[in-house]
């Protein structure tokens, strides 16, 4: 830990531990953390497991830090937010059972040893020990660093995805993600609870949040093909197939997606949208809805994914905007049918559409460039105030766009023209 991560979290680990002696209780980091310091992987966001009364503790750790603290009295969980962002998820050492398939689990307070064995895989059942006295010590009872050494992704259990079956999402990120494999008998225990159709059960909300899991991940491509590899984007919907078309487009998308990130303006705010329009763009338009209406993504992102369904047709030739993008138009034009979509939806369409380098100009240039003229200049020549302003400002940027005034001189000699033609 000492060489892997930065110095001040490296004390905060300690001083935790050192709380956790003098509350007389035991103290893991445990999971993910564990995992990706032990595979080298740059990752500061850390769980601690307590043994003993976990939201207790989180509150003396939280008035140590002088933190905000946000308790879960059901699961015996807390989260601590530092001042500087931070967050620390701290829980009690527990045991969960499952009343039925899919369902949330039942919780009661147990050791580290019962609450290792309630986890997903091997490489995070593993835990390193805090407390002062022991601090870092390796907690490794289901050979979890055996599996990291052979990269293997492996259950605990024959029951595993019977009693939560999101680990099957959840085995096939960490296979993508690391560039491990998965082990044998856990693959034919995933492709068994495929053919069981356990996901159904699943709320729409754990469906919605597992899926924009997989969307989130750093190469989301690869991950959705892993997916397909076991029947899973019937869950999506059953009318959704893996083609060489829909990998070309994913790919097309995940380019689009990384141009946009290199861009002055930052990365996406939502890129998980784009690849979830890739998926739908190879649905009819009901299938489209009914997949949304099943799924529970924000508002803004699902009124962008129902307009690209309702407004698009299929085959591609058909489609208005997107033939509108592939003749030869005007920048204005351009603009002018391209502005009030979500950023989203022009990647989208930059991954889509013949036409990438319109799309490219949009982001570059069409949307940086405005008169030099303003309302205020335009009362300054004597012009009236009124609707006639909007009209005017509006054939200077066009203008603009198209090249046909350079100077402010162009703009005013046009903008009196307009004003006289009125």
């Amino acid at each position: 830990m000492k060489d892997r991560v930065p110095a001040p979290f490296f004390s905060l680990l300690q001083e935790t531990g050192e709380l956790a002696e003098r509350r007389h209780v035991r103290v893991y980091a445990v999971g993910g953390f564990v995992r990706d310091l032990l595979l080298g992987i740059p990752n500061l966001d850390v769980d601690l497991v307590v043994e003993g009364d976990g939201i207790r503790f989180a509150k003396a750790l939280a008035r140590r830090y002088q933190a905000r603290v946000t308790t879960h009295n059901r699961f015996g969980t807390a989260t601590v937010t530092l001042a500087d962002g931070q967050t620390i998820d701290v829980a009690t050492a527990r045991t969960e059972s499952y009343e039925a398939p899919g369902a949330l689990p039942t919780v009661k307070r147990s050791s580290i040893k019962e609450d290792l064995r309630r986890r997903d895989f091997t490489i995070n059942t593993l835990a390193i020990r805090l407390n002062a006295d022991h601090l870092g010590d390796l907690v490794d009872l289901h050979g979890g660093l055996r599996d990291l050494q052979n990269k293997t992704i492996r259950v605990l259990h024959g029951l595993s995805f019977i009693d939560d079956p999101t680990r099957v999402f959840r085995a096939i990120r960490f296979e993508q993600r690391l560039g491990f494999q998965l082990d044998q008998d856990t693959a034919v225990l995933m492709t068994e609870a495929v053919k069981m159709g356990l996901f159904h059960r699943l709320s729409p909300s754990r469906l919605s949040a597992e899926f924009l899991h997989v969307l989130s991940e750093r190469e989301p491509v690869k991950t959705l093909a892993g997916l397909a590899d076991f029947n899973l984007l019937q869950f999506i919907h059953p009318q959704l197939k893996w083609t060489s078309g829909l990998a070309r487009l994913l790919k097309a998308v995940e380019k689009a997606v990384a141009w946009h990130a290199g861009l002055s303006l930052g990365p996406l705010a939502s890129p998980w949208v784009v690849y979830v329009m890739a998926l739908m763009d190879q649905l009819p338009q009901p299938a489209v809805q009914e997949t949304l209406a099943r799924f529970t993504f924000p508002r803004r992102e699902t009124q962008a994914m129902l307009w690209w369904a309702n407004t698009q047709v299929r085959p591609y030739e058909e489609a208005p905007l997107l033939r509108t993008l592939d003749r030869t138009v005007k920048p204005s034009e351009t603009f002018r049918t391209l502005r009030n979509l979500p950023d989203e939806t022009l990647v989208f369409l930059m991954a889509k559409t013949r036409a990438k380098q319109k799309i490219v100009d949009m982001f570059t240039i069409y949307r940086r460039m405005k008169p030099v003229l303003n309302g205020t200049d335009l009362k300054t020549m004597g012009l009236k105030p009124g609707p006639l302003y909007n009209r005017i400002l509006d054939r200077l940027l066009d203008a603009r766009l198209d090249g046909t005034v350079e100077t402010e001189t162009d703009e005013r000699r046009l903008a009196r023209r307009m004003a006289k033609q009125s």
